[in-house]
């Protein structure tokens, strides 16, 4: 199959998806399949949170809304174009995928089908309801894909190369079984703001998106601050109350409840609002409904720090002049050169 022609499957994709948004969920008769594919998917979409209490309706309409509009022409065209992809034999990737978020998996899948290569996916129980539609919906547009596209619950096999996401002590087995392999292995990873005390109240409610969307799950979403001395909190609580609804879901806040108890049965010193608490931690990873917090005295000594440590951080959250860093609001929506941990996944794919 040509690079076009797998372009265009995908841009089809796009608008197949742009069907289900958080404003409304509306069939068009203009999109092709959606006699056999859109009532599915609407059913997959109500029921996402009977099988992963998590996959809220909004968090679920959000991550296909944000696909839907990165899978464009004009966009395919303009990531692209910064390879050369040739006809080669197309090899066996199999990917396994994490499942925090709804399509936490997407860009692997996507990626590996465009480069050329086959696809042998390995879901995890938390999300493994949507890929199979949509890969049957692939096959539907292009017959080239029927035998590119394999979902497995069983042990990996006859595969040339791994892309494995998971968790640090996940990672440790990936490398111990999938080593000897052309592999990418990601691991924990969080993003982080930086706050200067200068910050709009609109951009802290920005920052309030990059916390909350899928209730901080993501390994986009952010984990930690960092403060300039005596920071004065109220500014940062009073921009973020419009998210207070989220204690009222059940999961949270029993994370809240929990995570709260054992802080404070700790003796740990906390700032908190009611729904969400703050902790002073030099770590860059925090529990459900927390967020960590550390101060810094000289900024260019923090951009040292952090470069330091950038295999612990996904993306950086500033109104500063910091390598690779997003606007607030931004962290959740990457476009598709932004790749996850920095690794080139388009770059290694091509080179095998």
């Amino acid at each position: 199959m040509s690079i076009e022609n797998r372009i265009k499957a995908f841009t089809l994709l796009g608008a197949f998806l742009n069907q289900f948004s958080r404003e409304k969920i509306k069939r068009k008769d203009t999109i092709l399949y959606n006699d056999l594919f859109f009532n599915a998917f609407k059913m997959q979409i109500k029921r996402a949170k009977e099988f992963n209490a998590w996959f809220t309706e909004d968090n679920v309409l959000f991550a296909i809304e944000s696909w839907s509009n990165l899978l464009t022409k004009d966009n395919l065209n303009r990531w692209i174009s910064a390879y050369t992809i040739s006809n080669k034999t197309p090899k066996n990737i199999a990917v396994i995928m994490a499942g925090n978020i709804p399509l936490v998996g997407f860009h692997d899948f996507l990626t590996t089908l465009i480069s050329g290569h086959n696809l042998i996916v390995k879901q995890s129980s938390n999300d493994k309801h949507f890929l199979p539609l949509i890969g049957k919906y692939l096959e539907h547009l292009n017959s080239e894909f029927k035998g590119k596209i394999n979902f497995t619950d069983k042990k990996l096999e006859n595969f040339d190369a791994v892309i494995a996401t998971g968790s640090n002590n996940t990672a440790r087995y990936f490398d111990y079984y999938f080593g000897k392999y052309p592999h990418i292995i990601r691991q924990n990873r969080n993003a982080i703001a930086v706050i200067t005390g200068k910050e709009t109240k609109k951009e802290l409610e920005n920052l309030g998106d990059d916390i909350f969307r899928y209730f901080g799950l993501g390994c986009r979403s952010v984990a930690k601050l960092f403060l300039p001395k005596d920071y004065d909190f109220k500014h940062f609580f009073g921009a973020i109350f419009k998210f207070n609804m989220i204690i009222e879901y059940q999961k949270y806040e029993n994370n809240y409840t929990y995570n709260k108890a054992v802080y404070l049965m700790s003796l740990f010193k906390l700032q908190e609002n009611g729904f969400l608490m703050l902790k002073e931690d030099t770590s860059y990873s925090s529990p459900i409904a927390t967020l960590f917090y550390e101060y810094y005295d000289d900024l260019e000594n923090l951009k040292i720090k952090l470069d330091t440590e950038k295999d612990q951080i996904q993306v950086i959250v500033s109104n500063e002049n910091i390598k690779g860093a997003v606007q607030f609001g931004e962290t959740q929506n990457p476009q598709l050169w932004e790749y996850a941990d920095g690794v080139d996944t388009m770059e290694f794919l091509l080179n095998l």
